[in-house]
């Protein structure tokens, strides 16, 4: 019988990621009325290490298998298969990051049930796990309950609290032999950058079409590092090639739900919306008073963007120097 939740854990450079450890947080509140544990699954060298780091699984799981040192679907479907098979969940929950969005649909399809992505809520109702998402690009909120078991979704970043919990009493290997894969991922090249992941960050600055030009990022760039943020981008602007595609935030780009969101220049189109609506704390600066952006944001400054955010950034630097 199906019991318990099982979580695909990611780790970054030894370091279990945070969206992992909400992950497990919102599994270890619901376990209990699934009359199961929460288990913990990381794959790839040194992954026993940071399967030892998650905080919230009463057991964890690794494999440490060569052929799981960079990502690809097969071997990773074939790893979450395998403890699938041994765990026997009721749920699987993975965060909403790339890799999370590509592995939960492959493993849902294998086991013939449905993948609920971009949860950002999560009940167990008359013994059945169901979710809350949003749709229609945000407008309306969804609850979705699946017919079939295991419940398989994908968490947003930054929507779930991390609660304190104590670590697993010790980490299984994984008794797995990956397959003999069709196609092989040779390196992964990581962007020279000091600031957070996009979808990790606690603060975004972000550009639109209002920028101008890819020069003027400068200044997001400036004030971002003066709160310690990552500097995202609208389609308009990844589209005119003023910045790359890792930088969109928006429906056909990265969702995002950051402490704080600062659009500059950014007009508030329903396809960016989609992916930053659920920011805590949106403030937009924009010189046309009646910009979309503006009925969303919980402050707005009505202005010339080259004026304000040069400000911003010099009324901060200020500040922290005392």
């Amino acid at each position: 019988m199906a019991a318990g939740i099982l979580v695909f854990g990611e780790s970054d450079q030894g370091k279990i990621r945070k969206a992992t450890l909400e992950a497990l947080s919102q599994a270890r509140v619901l376990a209990p009325t699934l009359s199961g544990p929460v288990t913990a699954i990381l794959l790839g060298p040194g992954s026993a290490a940071a399967a030892a780091q998650a905080a919230g699984a009463d057991r964890a799981m690794s494999c440490e298998a060569p052929a799981l040192a960079n990502y690809s679907g097969e071997p990773y479907l074939a790893a979450v298969l395998a403890a699938v098979s041994e765990v026997k969940p009721a749920g699987i929950f993975f965060s909403g990051s790339t890799v999370g969005k590509d592995l939960a649909p492959r493993v849902a399809t294998k086991l013939g049930v449905a993948c609920v992505s971009d949860c950002t809520g999560l009940a167990v109702a008359d013994g059945v796990l169901e979710a809350t998402r949003p749709v229609y690009a945000g407008k309306a909120i969804a609850t979705v309950r699946s017919k079939s078991t295991p419940f398989v979704a994908t968490l947003r970043p930054n929507v779930f609290p991390v609660t304190a919990a104590p670590p697993p009493s010790k980490v299984d290997a994984l008794a797995f032999d990956p397959p003999a894969p069709k196609t092989t991922v040779k390196a992964v090249h990581r962007a020279a950058t000091a600031r957070a992941e996009l979808t990790q960050a606690q603060v975004i600055v972000s550009g639109g079409r209002g920028m101008k030009g890819p020069e003027h990022y400068k200044l997001l760039e400036e004030l971002a590092d003066e709160v310690g943020a990552a500097v995202g981008a609208s389609r308009a602007a990844v589209d005119a090639g003023w910045r790359p595609h890792a930088d969109q935030v928006g429906q056909t780009g990265k969702t995002v739900s950051p402490t704080l969101y600062i659009a500059c220049g950014i007009s508030g189109a329903i396809q960016h919306l989609a992916g930053m609506s659920s920011s805590k704390i949106i403030v937009a600066i924009n010189k046309d008073p009646q910009a979309p952006i503006f009925q969303i944001a919980n402050y707005g400054i009505v202005g010339d963007l080259f004026e304000i955010v040069p400000a911003l950034r010099d009324e901060i630097r200020r500040r922290r120097n005392g």
